[in-house]
């Protein structure tokens, strides 16, 4: 891994541990954003150490909870649209995988606090109230997930095209 993508990395576990502990509005954090991004760009080897290692590193210092495992591997389905992603330029497609992750990924970890919490009866009228009363941190999941991946996206993409301006004319043609 060069030195490019190591700082970068860096830069991106940082971002998304400070995004989920510091005081911020409820599932409104750059690290979904951070692992669609990571696995659609970074080399293959190294793209889920990103987003694992934050939320690792968050996860120690917030604390862990009843439902780690669901959050965990929720978090693998923006690493898997990240890979979907590759080689495809910025777009419409960032968006539809960010908003596809936080549905994916509220239907999933909802479903484990019903099963993990005891705060809902194990029916499916426990089922649908755990979901309706998530419903705003859905609402918040989709911003975010939106927001921060359409902004890590368009910054790597002006980064992308500015450095390209700078190369002899030669160099840009490969």
């Amino acid at each position: 891994m060069n030195r490019t993508w190591l700082f970068a990395g860096l830069g991106l576990v940082v971002l998304a541990v400070l995004g989920r502990v510091l005081p911020h509005a409820a599932n409104v954090t750059p690290l979904y954003a951070v692992a669609l991004f990571a696995c659609a760009y970074f080399p293959r080897r190294w793209a889920l150490a990103v987003p694992v290692a934050a939320m690792v590193a968050s996860d120690l210092i917030i604390g862990l909870h009843s439902t780690v495992a669901f959050t965990w591997s929720g978090m693998f389905v923006f690493a898997l649209l990240g890979f979907l992603r590759r080689g495809r330029r910025f777009g419409l497609s960032v968006v539809v995988a960010a908003g596809a992750g936080s549905v994916a990924f509220f239907a999933w970890t909802n479903f484990g606090v019903w099963l993990t919490s005891g705060m809902y009866p194990h029916t499916v009228s426990g089922l649908v109230t755990c979901y309706t009363l998530a419903l705003p941190f859905l609402r918040n999941s989709l911003l975010g997930d939106v927001a921060f991946s359409g902004a890590l996206f368009a910054a790597y993409e002006w980064y992308r095209l500015r450095r390209q301006s700078r190369l002899p004319v030669a160099a840009a043609v490969r």
